[in-house]
């Protein structure tokens, strides 16, 4: 960031802004819940708080989660949320970002054991790339509903209101350059679109199913995934969403209805209904639990909860799904493993096990997204079937 922009931005702290960023941070250090969930809570809480205002605070709270580890070596022992915001304010903190004496995880504002990953998996030059690009915010895209609504179409109407453009790579994607509140939206009301990364639509693709098709997305979440597979499928056929929160699949419920796919099947944790289904999925998608570390830009307290114990947790999880979710396709079907990782052990280490193990061929090149400057976030998928 220029330092004149710098100075620029500290202006937006007015002084009950700043009250209001100090109060979530020290807030938000003293419980669990994710960032994101613990800002919305506390909006919905403070309804005097104006859009423009939350905006500014919500904008703020991300810059500084992401460069706390900057900060805290910046300030020292006497780190707290108010030396830390007072130093984020000033037009120093942002040239102290290219001080050669600083170690160069701290610098970029990293775990060491995280930083340590992305340099394993990508090399040390990319690795401070990803990390900088994971310190910026990302923009906000959707993806238009193909059973309701061409994007040509929304994107013409949107454009008399909207920063707006066309994704690079994905065929209904658009991407606003500034956000707005989308599910105020009538044309959000009407389920022309929701909200979704390029990479993951891009993701969803390697689905390839066919009208009358079998699929299952056997860790579903709230339905985004199986949301962009749907129109290929044309409400014929049958698509099963699976996952063991209850809660996210209630929502992937409601987006299902309102997108208009008549075709999809909600299996909660159900061992007699999940049963009956093995070996029958043409396709099975397993977007596994993963580290997160390719959607930092929107989740950024997520780094630093990370540990080599967590990723050697999560890598086993992801072998004990992917194992589950193989026993519900068909001889010839074909399963996608995909993740939001940007690390090694968690995509290329995992195909190479699950062809060893299952005895499985790989279908084509692995997907693969990296964050990117106003673009996609991180992503990575294989298609994979059994060897005949």
């Amino acid at each position: 960031m220029h330092l004149m922009q710098a100075v620029n931005d500290s202006k937006m702290y007015l002084p009950f802004r700043e009250y209001h960023i100090l109060n979530i941070l020290e807030g938000f250090e003293q419980q669990t819940l994710p960032l994101d969930a613990f800002i919305s809570n506390y909006f919905r809480a403070h309804k005097a708080l104006g859009s423009k205002d939350r905006g500014a605070i919500a904008e703020a709270l991300y810059a500084i989660t992401r460069w706390k580890g900057l900060l805290d070596f910046l300030t020292g022992s006497s780190a707290t949320w108010k030396t830390r915001f007072d130093l984020f304010s000033s037009p120093s903190f942002h040239l102290s970002k290219e001080r050669q004496d600083i170690p160069t995880h701290i610098r970029v504002s990293f775990p060491k054991e995280l930083f340590d990953q992305f340099v394993l998996s990508h090399g040390l030059e990319k690795a401070c790339e990803l990390c900088s690009i994971c310190n910026a915010p990302a923009p906000t895209t959707v993806r238009v509903n193909a059973f309701k609504k061409d994007r040509e179409e929304l994107l013409s109407r949107w454009k008399l209101h909207y920063a707006v453009r066309p994704t690079a790579f994905a065929p209904h994607g658009i991407i606003f350059d500034r956000k707005i509140n989308f599910f105020e939206l009538p044309e959000f009301k009407q389920g022309l679109f929701e909200v979704q990364d390029e990479g993951s639509q891009l993701l969803a693709k390697l689905v390839e199913a066919k009208p009358g098709e079998l699929v299952m997305d056997y860790c579903a979440g709230a339905g985004g995934k199986a949301l962009a597979i749907a129109p290929s499928m044309q409400n014929k056929g049958q698509l099963f969403l699976h996952d063991i929160r209850k809660h996210a699949l209630l929502d992937a419920r409601k987006r299902l209805r309102r997108a208009g796919i008549q075709n999809a099947q909600i299996i909660f944790d159900d061992e007699a209904k999940l049963k009956k289904l093995k070996r029958r999925m043409d396709w099975v998608l397993v977007d596994a639990p993963c580290s997160g570390t390719g959607t930092l830009r929107r989740n950024p307290d997520m780094k630093w909860k990370y540990s080599n114990e967590l990723l050697e947790r999560l890598v086993g999880q992801q072998r004990t799904i992917f194992e589950r979710a193989l026993s519900f396709l068909k001889p010839n079907g074909y399963i996608v493993y995909a993740t939001c990782s940007l690390l090694k052990q968690e995509n290329a280490d995992q195909i190479e096990h699950f062809i060893k193990t299952y005895d499985l061929i790989q279908i084509g090149s692995a997907f693969e997204s990296l964050p990117s400057p106003n673009g996609m976030d991180g992503f990575f998928g294989a298609v994979l079937k059994r060897k005949a």
